[in-house]
């Protein structure tokens, strides 16, 4: 399945969801990672992050996305891939 996960934590949480959501999808810009992930994998990336945040002020929002031939991104400035900026 494809994936898009965005998040809003708190400044001390946002090494850490970061750094665990890039184990397993791609960053693609702040706060936001997308990508191709099996329900397991996925089901265990979203328990890692639970244990990370707080629930009472972060927000993570996850959209799954049944079929990926029906998206058509589209980006308008620079094209950001903060994987390559790291590499």
């Amino acid at each position: 399945m494809y994936v898009i996960i965005t998040y809003d934590v708190g400044v001390k949480r946002v090494g850490k969801v970061c750094k665990k959501l890039k184990e397993y999808l791609t960053w693609s810009q702040n706060s936001v990672f997308e990508g191709e992930i099996t329900k397991t994998l996925l089901l265990q990336c979203m328990d890692e992050i639970e244990s990370i945040i707080n629930p009472e002020v972060d927000s993570i929002y996850l959209y799954e996305v049944r079929n990926p031939n029906h998206i058509q991104k589209t980006s308008y400035g620079v094209e950001k891939s903060f994987d390559d900026m790291f590499l």
